[in-house]
Formats: structure tokens, C-alpha cells, sequence
């Protein structure tokens, strides 16, 4: 509490005007930092016990200050375009501010097309993966199904990302059957985590065990909040835009998605400029792993230091 009190005293007086915020951009920190050390080397003689608090304490406070970096009082949306790559028409999309993240199909017409247009605007790609579903939808190429042993996933996989170079993470199409399955999830995420990817689920089953597989590998992960547009009249599409809003408003952040159907992009067009006003922020998803992968971590230290 004694440190949270500092970090938001902080926000203010010690963040930077741009850059990363940096430990000793806070004085308070430091001076807690130090004395945190002394009080350690005092009470405990053993070196490797003097060092490993130390490291603790580190991490604590360097958690903090990267929290005030990323503006604690603001809440935090960020945005997928899902099922890119297949019309012409999906261009509109890219009027979209460089935030949105585009998540591309593979083997499409123009897959490796806008994975390099999107890339050039500096806006995060992924992977669009078909994956089995309960329905038995038809997939399309590059499709994952339940039959297929871990190398023929990892070779499904490589020849999708060859299609959408600039790929720095993936998100399931469909796969409410595929997704609850340990092996096939298993052997996605090795893939992933062999490549340094990220990974988003898409919920498309409340009995997903993705997200929990893609941590248990090391993946960076997290999931879908929000579908915009699972019904694409534009009445439902504000009303679920308002949900993402709340729900990032109560946890910190949310993650939306939706299509590039003319009236969803439209429509993202007309609200997001005005989210300052209500208090939130338009992120890449990145930032959004990264802090919930801090906090994950702070949680496993918290969880160790009550342990010893």
C-alpha cells in the first residue's frame, strides 16, 4: 500500500513529458528503493537472501513506475479487425487509426498485400487462423482441424504465416471445437512460442482452454472481451462499442472485435476520436500484453514472497 500511495503521488510530479519512465525519474521511489536496501542488508546477513530481496524489491518498485507510465487514471480499449484479406472492400478499414490492430486470413487474395500495407502504417498484424468448430463450418485453406498430428500443425501454421509476413502474433477464426482440445492447443502454442509470437483468444466457446494453455508454453496471451459486430446493425454495434467501454472502465483494459463491414468502420470512425473525452484510451494491443503480462508477473511475486 506504502508503495502504491508513492507510485500515484508520482503520477504528476515525476512522470517525464515523453520516453520511457525510468526508476530514477522518481525521486520518492529511489529514496524507498535505498532505504528498502539498507533495511534489508541490516536484518538479514545471509548474501544470497540480501540479494534476491533486493532483485524483489526492484521488480516491485520498477513495476510501479511502468504503471505510471502507462497513466493509471485512464481506461485502456484496444481494437482487432478480424477476417482481413479476402475483398477489396476490407480496404476501408485501413483508414482506421494505426492502433487497430489487423487480423489477417491466410491464402486469401490479398493476404500478404495488407499484412505488408498494414505493416507499412505501423499497425500490429496477426494471424487469422481457422480452427475446427462444433458447427463443422466449412474452413478454408490453411485450417486447423482436431485430427491432425502436432507436425502437421506446426507445417499448417508455418505455410500460413508465410502468406502474412509481418505477423507478430495470431488470433483463432472460429474453433469452438478446436479450442477445448489440449494436444492441438498445445502443439499451436510450441509453435508460437518457437516464433515469438503473441496470442489472442477469440472466445468463440466459454470452454476455451487456449488462453490457459498458450501461459502454461510461454506465450504472451490474453482474450477477447467484446464482439462489435456479431450482429452488424448498427444499433447492437453501439451498444456492445458501450459495453467495451465499461468493462475497460471497471478492469483497466478491454479487448474489442470487429469486422471491416462498411457500417462497423464507420462507426469506429465517428466514435473513437471522442473516446478522451470519456476517459479512455485507444492502445495497440500490445500494450495491452504487456501490461497484463506485468501484472501477472507482480501477482507470482507477491505469491513467492508469501511463500518464503
Amino acid at each position: 500500500m506504502k508503495l502504491l500511495i508513492l507510485a500515484n503521488g508520482c503520477e504528476n510530479n515525476c512522470k517525464p513529458a515523453g520516453g520511457e519512465f525510468l526508476l530514477t525519474d522518481c525521486p520518492p521511489l529511489v529514496f524507498f528503493f535505498y532505504h528498502s536496501i539498507i533495511n534489508v542488508i541490516k536484518t538479514d546477513k545471509h548474501p544470497t537472501k540480501i540479494i534476491r530481496n533486493i532483485v524483489r524489491f526492484y521488480k516491485i518498485i520498477r513495476f510501479l513506475a511502468i504503471l505510471v507510465s502507462f497513466n493509471s487514471s485512464a481506461a485502456d480499449i484496444a481494437l482487432i479487425i478480424d477476417d482481413m484479406g479476402n475483398r477489396s472492400r476490407d480496404a476501408l478499414a485501413f483508414s482506421l487509426p494505426k492502433e487497430v490492430a489487423f487480423s489477417i486470413l491466410p491464402h486469401k487474395p490479398l493476404s500478404s498485400v495488407y499484412s505488408q500495407r498494414a505493416a507499412s502504417q505501423q499497425r500490429e498484424v496477426m494471424l487469422h487462423i481457422p480452427m475446427e468448430s462444433l458447427a463443422g463450418k466449412r474452413l478454408g485453406p490453411g485450417s486447423l482441424t482436431a485430427d491432425m498430428h502436432p507436425m502437421k500443425i506446426h507445417q499448417v501454421l508455418q505455410d500460413a504465416l508465410s502468406t502474412v509476413p509481418d505477423a507478430i502474433g495470431m488470433n483463432n477464426h472460429m474453433g469452438s471445437k478446436l479450442t477445448q482440445l489440449t494436444l492441438p492447443m498445445s502443439s499451436t502454442m510450441d509453435f508460437l512460442q518457437q516464433h515469438n509470437l503473441f496470442f489472442v483468444d477469440s472466445r468463440t466457446t466459454r470452454f476455451s482452454k487456449a488462453e490457459q494453455i498458450a501461459r502454461q508454453k510461454g506465450v504472451m496471451s490474453t482474450k477477447r472481451n467484446v464482439f462489435l459486430d456479431h450482429d452488424a446493425d448498427i444499433t447492437e454495434i453501439d451498444a456492445q462499442f458501450r459495453r467495451l467501454l465499461r468493462l475497460a472502465k471497471k478492469y483497466g483494459f478491454a479487448v474489442g472485435i470487429a469486422h471491416p463491414y462498411p457500417q462497423s468502420v464507420n462507426y469506429l470512425k465517428q466514435q473513437l476520436p471522442t473516446l478522451a473525452d470519456k476517459g479512455v484510451r485507444l492502445v495497440p494491443l500490445s500494450d495491452v500484453l504487456v501490461s497484463q503480462e506485468l501484472a501477472r508477473s507482480n501477482r507470482r511475486e507477491q505469491l513467492e514472497q508469501q511463500l518464503d
